[in-house]
């Protein structure tokens, strides 16, 4: 359509021929207008596209109108059944998925009854021929859920391939079949419980469900990445590790002393009280070299006790550095809190810091660990990717950015970049954010506390009390008025967490989003117009002259005056009166017969005169010259003022 109406509009010009072409005035009048016009219609065709862009239209011209119904017929609206299916999902993100996490528990709860309960099972008489369906019965249930985490959960886990993310069910399906832990899996459900009717029941048939090991501790991964506290799951986890190892060893020495004979000798077990903490004792006493054994006796016991020795220092070394391990990831970083806060201490006492000053520095440790758990939170974000210290910025500070007054209407993409150049800094009640009349290059953002606006003669008048959220210093940023000094001092009421944006890191942002810097711009004009209001009232005060005040001297004038006030005057005016007094002696002397007896005025200048001649009067200034023939001398006057002599 728009095409055709350009191409319409196009041939609705005049044609050339209708022109003269002889006239090359006229020729560029038709140029002219067919610019303008075909300018025209493409500004035209850009608003259209805009207005689709803005709000698109819901209907195409291809689709087909809808059917309208005749008035009287109406369908009865069918009623659905609400189906509470869970849709299973055909790939499964292993990484992210809540359910993938909640079935590897399921599967490991049957890996560990499996694991702690086939030993006992063997060693101690607790399955008998009464209990023996309640033992089946787990058995099968944790088989079951073998068998349904290898054919629905296994083969639906997504996986990466040359940097992409495969979630096709070909695809997905021979990745695990082609991995070791198919093969594991598939070997701990071999069916040795056939062998049942030959051996009977026999737990140590089911020890190949123990190789399931890979999805135990696939779930402890998992979990270590969900929880906010992975450090407390470790240690838990490590304990385990030596409960299970002792769990084993009781195992075995009730199966030792079964061997030989319950009570057989004192190194063996008697056979009173509960035998499995019994033999839980003895274990405990032995992997942990307590000592207080009895000595064994026969060949077989001191085997058994040799074995026992040396998995016991090797399985507790294990443990313990482990343990180690663990509790030092944990403690990480406040050992790195006390480390700096130690290096601090010393540094102000090798100095002599006042001790007012190192309890100021304290304090701020103290108070920046609790409230953050991290003294430099910009270190920890600078080794993410770009992209995640976005979202990590976006979560904690748009909300406050996005209410500034100054930022209403930028860009949003700009407010992302300078959520990125935003740094965190913490003061202590009585610090001094900023001072009157000191350069300002930051702007701050209340991220959390009050600051207070002081000043006064005392400079304890609080003029203003800024909360959470508020913004000052952005004067200063934009170089307002009295360009980047601070107009006022600024003092932390409490403790106060302040987000600041420095100006050189503005100027940066600022340079690639030409409509937010001029909205910035606008927003400046604001603040010069709110500071002019008093002078523009105290202006319209004064009196309006009408009479226009005189000028200034020249200053070519007032050189001239100063050199000859330097040079005398008197010397001058001498020097002039010697020569007026020969040229009226020879004039006297040659027109003495013709002429009258001179007048007062022609008589000889005096010493007096000359001085009075050379004074500057508040209006002119006379010079007499040689006389004429009417018996009056010329006079050259230069104008002055009284006010220009003044000066």
């Amino acid at each position: 359509e728009e095409e055709e109406e350009l191409e319409t509009a196009v041939r609705a010009w005049p044609s050339q021929s209708t022109t003269s072409t002889s006239s090359a005035s006229q020729t560029s009048n038709v140029v002219n207008e067919r610019l303008q016009e075909l300018v025209k219609l493409f500004k035209e065709r850009t608003e259209r596209v805009k207005e689709k862009l803005i709000d698109p239209d819901n209907s195409d011209d291809e689709t087909p109108p809808a059917c309208e119904l005749p008035s009287g017929i109406y369908f009865k609206e069918r009623q659905q059944m609400h189906t509470f299916l869970y849709r299973f999902p055909s790939s499964i993100d292993p990484f992210t998925s809540l359910i993938y996490v909640l079935w590897l528990f399921c599967v490991s709860l049957a890996f560990n009854w499996n694991v702690w309960m086939i030993p006992v099972r063997w060693a101690f008489p607790y399955q008998t021929p009464d209990n023996i369906h309640v033992w089946l019965l787990i058995d099968y249930l944790c088989d079951a859920i073998y068998i349904l985490d290898i054919l629905a959960f296994q083969p639906r886990l997504q996986f990466v391939l040359h940097g992409d993310i495969v979630t096709g069910k070909k695809e997905m399906r021979n990745n695990y079949i082609k991995a070791v832990r198919f093969k594991l899996d598939v070997v701990s459900l071999l069916p040795l419980e056939l062998l049942y009717f030959k051996t009977g029941i026999n737990p140590l048939l089911r020890l190949p469900r123990i190789l399931k090991f890979m999805s135990f501790f696939e779930f402890n991964k998992r979990l270590e990445a969900i929880l906010t506290n992975a450090y407390v799951y470790r240690v838990i986890r490590t304990t385990t590790y030596l409960l299970y190892a002792v769990h084993c060893n009781a195992c075995l020495y009730y199966w030792g002393s079964s061997f030989e004979g319950l009570g057989f000798s004192e190194w063996t077990y008697d056979g009173t009280g509960n035998s499995y903490f019994r033999c839980y004792y003895f274990a405990v006493k032995t992997l942990l070299t307590i000592g207080g054994l009895p000595e064994p006796t026969t060949l077989f016991e001191i085997v058994f006790q040799l074995i026992n020795y040396f998995i016991g220092v090797f399985v507790f070394s294990i443990m313990i550095g482990q343990m180690r391990d663990v509790v030092g990831a944990a403690t990480a970083a406040q050992t790195n809190y006390r480390a700096c806060v130690d290096n601090t201490v010393k540094y102000m006492a090798s100095y002599r810091i006042p001790k007012d000053v190192q309890n100021r520095v304290k304090t701020w440790y103290s108070y920046t660990w609790q409230s953050q758990g991290i003294l430099d939170e910009q270190e920890l974000l600078d080794q993410l990717p770009d992209k995640m210290r976005l979202d990590i910025a976006v979560d904690v500070s748009y909300n406050i950015i996005s209410k500034v007054p100054l930022f209403q209407g930028c860009d949003r993409q700009m407010m992302f970049d300078m959520l990125k150049s935003l740094r965190s800094v913490v003061y202590l009640p009585g610090d001094y954010v900023c001072k009157k009349d000191e350069v300002g290059r930051e702007m701050y953002i209340i991220k959390a506390g009050e600051v207070q606006v002081v000043g006064g003669p005392d400079g304890k008048t609080v003029f203003v009390t800024l909360k959470a959220g508020a913004v000052f210093g952005e004067v200063s940023l934009l170089a307002v008025g009295g360009g980047n000094r601070r107009t006022a001092n600024v003092v932390a009421r409490g403790f106060s967490n302040l987000l600041i944006l420095t100006k050189r890191d503005l100027n940066e942002i600022m340079v690639h989003y030409p409509v937010s810097q001029k909205l910035l711009h606008n927003f400046q004009k604001m603040l010069m117009k709110d500071k002019k209001p008093a002078e523009k009232k105290e202006e319209e005060k004064e009196p309006i002259s009408i009479i226009p005040p005189r000028a200034e001297m020249p200053k070519l004038l007032k050189a001239v005056l100063e050199m000859t006030e330097k040079s005398g005057m008197k010397g001058t005016w001498s020097k002039l009166k010697d020569r007026n007094n020969r040229s009226s002696v020879s004039w006297q002397h040659s027109i003495s017969s013709s002429v009258a007896p001179n007048s007062p005025v022609h008589e000889p200048f005096s010493d007096q005169d000359a001085e009075t001649l050379s004074q500057i009067s508040d209006t002119s200034m006379q010079i007499p010259t040689t006389p004429t023939s009417a018996g009056d001398g010329n006079v050259f006057a230069e104008e002055g003022s009284a006010e220009e002599e003044t000066k």
